[in-house]
């Protein structure tokens, strides 16, 4: 069934008040599927659907809905049905839903959880918010040395049902420290009375505590990471990150990304539970920043008004010039962005950076030129004096764009600033006055 069937049918349902129908056609449903649903749902319907689906799909179901309905299903739960919900939770999941809770909220959260299990929410919520310790979950699977895989396997059954993944093991020794890894296949395959420490990974990847989590994330796409082990000072296992946590981190940090290319102040809500005065904050600083530095390219053109004046027709191609010259740049400090946020740039590759994109700024400044002079001859029909000021000064805007382009990001980089900061709107602005500098000067020496 298409899903706006399966909203129509679900609508239908509720209309009609055929619960138990209702939650026949949930429990067939992935609870993604189903928090896809919920989206389109009244918000009074919300808590009469939810509490139609058995505990642990309620649960899967709760962590895939966006923060806006977890708030208002937490605020018509009874305490009861908050413990419950809690208690089919994993620890990281808890963690984030009282990061985004108003406070009120995550009190009622508190009062319904155990008080190890707070100590454990305590201990989590203390790392740095950025950190590897911020999304890590201490529900892994732990074995020994001389353990058996038979008696691996027993206590993966003992203790793996409250376990976020059991497919990857972890062997400590009786302090802790992290000695290696087995997978659920390796064990498996090997005859039950096979020792752990005979057939275990010793060559673990593993994290800190304290390591930035976007660098983590990119451990998982480069290693191919279901999970992976974190360890404190002494190199103690404290706690997993599995791979949907990394994904989260990586669809956050490039949604931060994006904001701070546009301009916009990142945000970690949704763009429908920010405010319209709370986004006019995030909007407002750049836009001012923006505006008074732009001022310079209109104080360059004041400048050249005489000039101007006695050659109208070079004002119309002043648009055309600083729109090439900010795409120009904009398109070289995307890509270099995304390299040093990929790891596949580094500082050491800045001069590697730096000629190859002279090589491309060449060509597409004079691939440009030749194509603008060949409009300016047939359509615009200006003289040829004059389509060599445009052309010339289109070149040397797209080469000197490009180099700005991959240079500012780097230097951002190398002196602690976010790369992301110097992306399209800096770029444009400084671009922009670059251009006009370029092409009063050009014009001037040819034009008299």
């Amino acid at each position: 069934m298409e899903m706006q069937e399966l909203e129509e049918r679900v609508g239908t349902l509720l209309h009609e008040r055929k619960y138990a129908e209702l939650r026949a056609l949930l429990v067939e449903l992935n609870a993604a599927d189903i928090a896809a649903l919920l989206e389109e749902i009244e918000e009074e319907q919300l808590p009469i659907v939810f509490r139609l689906l058995p505990k642990e799909l309620a649960a899967e179901t709760f962590v895939d809905i966006d923060g806006d309905m977890q708030e208002v299903l937490l605020r018509a739960f009874s305490d009861r049905e908050i413990k419950d919900m809690m208690d089919e939770l994993f620890l990281d999941d808890t963690v984030d839903l009282i990061e985004e809770m108003p406070a009120n909220v995550v009190k009622r959260i508190l009062r319904q959880t155990d008080p190890d299990t707070r100590k454990q929410i305590n201990e989590i919520l203390n790392y740095p918010k950025d950190s590897a310790g911020s999304i890590m979950t201490i529900e892994y699977v732990d074995l020994k040395q001389d353990m058996t895989v038979e008696e691996a396997f027993t206590r993966i059954r003992t203790t793996g049902v409250d376990k976020e993944t059991i497919y990857t093991c972890y062997v400590t020794d009786h302090d802790r420290h992290l000695e290696g890894l087995v997978s659920v296949k390796t064990l498996l395959l090997s005859p039950k009375e096979s020792v752990i420490g005979d057939i275990m990974e010793r060559n673990v990847i593993s994290v800190n505590t304290l390591e930035d989590r976007e660098d983590v994330a990119h451990q998982f796409e480069k290693y191919d990471l279901l999970a992976l082990p974190v360890v404190d000072q002494e190199s103690r296992l404290v706690g997993i990150i599995t791979v949907d946590d990394a994904m989260d981190v990586l669809q956050e940090e490039n949604t931060e990304d994006i904001e701070k290319m546009a301009a916009i102040v990142p945000s970690d809500k949704s763009y429908f539970r920010t405010g319209v005065l709370e986004t006019w904050k995030k909007r407002i600083p750049w836009l001012l920043l923006l505006m008074i530095s732009a001022t310079f390219t209109g104080n360059i053109i004041r400048s050249f008004e005489d000039a101007l004046s006695s050659m109208v027709v070079l004002t119309a191609f002043i648009p055309m010039l600083m729109d090439t010259g900010g795409n120009a740049g904009s398109q070289s400090s995307v890509t270099i962005i995304r390299g040093l946020s990929l790891g596949d740039i580094e500082m050491r590759d800045v001069l590697r950076v730096l000629w190859k994109e002279v090589r491309v700024a060449v060509l597409c400044g004079v691939t440009l030129a030749a194509a603008n002079f060949v409009k300016l001859m047939l359509i615009d029909r200006v003289t040829y004096l004059v389509a060599a000021v445009v052309c010339l000064t289109l070149v040397a805007t797209v080469f000197f764009a490009k180099i700005i382009g991959c240079l500012l990001p780097i230097l951002a980089k190398r002196i602690g600033f976010d790369p992301a900061v110097m992306a399209s709107p800096f770029i444009t602005t400084i671009v922009d006055a670059l251009s006009l500098l370029i092409y009063f000067q050009i014009a001037t020496h040819l034009l008299g």
